[in-house]
């Protein structure tokens, strides 16, 4: 169903969201930035920006963006509300920006640091149309991974440790310890690795309630 520290990680991004929504009304013609990690997913930033209900905009790996449609959409929700809240996955510096496909150390693939670029997209943007704005960018990656578990994935973690425990002591071999429709199972290690990563798929009812609840439009080139 999900794998431990999502709550916690969903709940301190809220918090930056909040802190960003906070700059963004309490400034003229303000936005407050949020750059949220999530490589390849946007299940953080969907669900952050759902529970804050103060997202204007939320940009997820899984969505194709036409980066002229979002300028054009900020600068309409600017100029109606004298604010805007966006929220960003990490994973779109390699969908609205082309990387140069390095890896670092680990294998992983350099994606291009999107928060920066989309923050002067937006200020180049606002300024050849004449409109004054600020922007005040949030990062709280490191925070969110540095934080200690909150106490519903405390007791997650909790469980799978006893679960692990009585497999082994019930002499299982290669097999992990998951939560699945609401039941802690047993799973061998290739029916998880062999899926990749989930998403979030666009006909899904996550992504049309973060459409909701945001009120962006389709961005689709």
């Amino acid at each position: 169903d999900r794998t431990f520290g999502y709550d916690t990680a969903c709940e301190v991004a809220r918090q930056a969201i909040d802190s960003g929504y906070v700059e963004a009304t309490t400034n003229a013609n303000c936005i407050g930035l949020v750059k949220l990690m999530g490589r390849h997913c946007g299940w953080i930033a969907a669900a952050a920006s759902m529970s804050s209900q103060h997202v204007d905009v939320c940009l997820i790996p899984e969505m194709k963006v036409s980066l002229p449609k979002l300028l054009s959409h900020v600068l309409a929700v600017l100029g109606k509300q004298k604010y805007a809240v966006i929220v960003v996955a990490e994973g779109c510096g390699d969908t609205l920006i082309s990387g140069t496909g390095a890896t670092d150390a680990g294998g992983n693939k350099l994606l291009a640091d999107v928060g920066p670029y989309l923050r002067d997209a937006i200020i180049a943007h606002c300024k050849s149309n004449r409109v004054p704005v600020s922007i005040k960018y949030i990062d709280p990656t490191y925070m969110i991974r540095a934080v200690p578990a909150n106490a519903s994935d405390s007791i997650y973690c909790s469980v799978l440790a006893q679960q692990a425990v009585h497999g082994a002591m019930a002499g299982y071999t290669g097999v992990t310890v998951g939560k699945v429709d609401e039941r802690y199972v047993m799973l061998p290690m290739h029916s998880i690795v062999d899926k990749g990563s989930r998403t979030v798929a666009l006909t899904s009812t996550t992504y049309k309630r973060l459409m909701a609840a945001t009120g962006q439009p389709n961005f689709n080139p």
